[in-house]
């Protein structure tokens, strides 16, 4: 597979996952709901925003990896 076709995938996959733990951290965070039926926190925080944050940060180097011409 070539670089720019697995950078593309990677950032496809990336967008998914920010979509998906965007709406839990969204429904934990202002609706206090667990929209799966069971809440974790880690140091107070939804473990979902940390999936979250993650995700836009692959989501950035697959971007500035398919923006890159080398």
């Amino acid at each position: 597979m070539k670089k720019q076709n697995a950078l593309k995938t990677i950032m496809w996959i990336s967008i998914a996952g920010i979509l998906f733990s965007g709406y839990l951290s969204y429904s934990e965070i202002f609706k206090k709901v667990c929209a799966l039926g069971t809440c974790a926190s880690v140091g107070g925080v939804p473990a979902c925003v940390y999936g979250l944050i993650m995700y836009i940060i692959v989501l950035i180097i697959a971007t500035l990896g398919i923006k890159s011409k080398r």
